[in-house]
């Protein structure tokens, strides 16, 4: 991991992500590049979220993007070979009561970038355990799998491996791929309607520093709840106060 683009369109959550994400990049010696979604003012916001976050001797490097948000995230990503792109649950309204925003939503349905949502107000801590759920028993996208394993290494976490089986899965294979078990230290099976529910059932117990999901093209059972579920609601879920990683899949 050698690039990160934190995009940001307020100066609250911006200094949120770029504070995690300086923290980040010092662990992988990587660079970060800046850039504001918001329309107006994006010089301004830019200026303020790099004059109040302490950058680590981080290399930051402010990019703009002309036109529109969603094009020019392509462009940056393919342009500067960007590795993952750090967002916040709401991109540019805080005061919408869904958990996730529409444009961070946007973001996460069209980008095959490995992504980490950043909570509001949450501090970088070393990752000692990852919580991976999913409902094959394989992962097919080899950059799912590098990225991963990339965390297992950096922070020396341990993986539980939370496989839901949910009735378009129960006749799928259980035994988990030989990659996916060297990088765990827990399989844990379980069954339930949803991923969704899988994740909600057990994540209290594991109580892990970071979720990790895999996401399809159709963005999956999971994320439709997560985008809208309403935030108050999602409080009670705690899974919601952690970071989540989401690895896009091979379709």
């Amino acid at each position: 991991m050698k690039n990160i683009l934190v995009p940001v369109a307020s100066v609250k959550n911006g200094i949120n992500n770029l504070r995690y994400a300086t923290s980040l990049a010092a662990v992988y010696n990587a660079r970060i590049y800046v850039t504001c979604i918001k329309t107006g003012n994006t010089e301004l916001i830019i200026k303020e979220v790099l004059e109040n976050t302490n950058t680590l001797d981080v290399q930051v490097v402010s990019k703009p993007i002309t036109g529109d948000v969603f094009e020019g995230i392509t462009e940056l990503s393919n342009t500067l070979h960007i590795d993952m792109i750090i967002l916040s649950p709401k991109s540019l309204d805080i005061k919408d009561e869904v958990y996730l925003g529409p444009v961070t939503t946007k973001i996460i349905k069209n980008t095959s970038l490995p992504l980490l949502i950043v909570p509001q107000d949450y501090f970088f801590r070393r990752l000692s355990s990852i919580l991976f759920a999913h409902k094959n028993a394989t992962i097919e996208s080899t950059e799912a799998s590098d990225t991963l394993e990339s965390f297992v290494d950096k922070f020396q976490a341990e993986v539980t491996v939370l496989q839901v089986v949910t009735p378009d899965t129960a006749e799928n294979p259980r035994e988990i791929q030989a990659g996916l078990k060297k990088l765990s230290s827990e399989h844990i099976i379980t069954e339930n309607a949803t991923v969704f529910q899988g994740i909600t059932e057990h994540f209290m117990a594991i109580n892990p520093e970071m979720l990790c999901v895999l996401r399809r093209k159709n963005t999956g059972g999971f994320f439709k709840k997560l985008i809208r579920q309403n935030e108050q609601t999602l409080k009670k879920q705690f899974f919601t106060t952690k970071p989540l990683l989401i690895l896009k899949e091979r379709e």
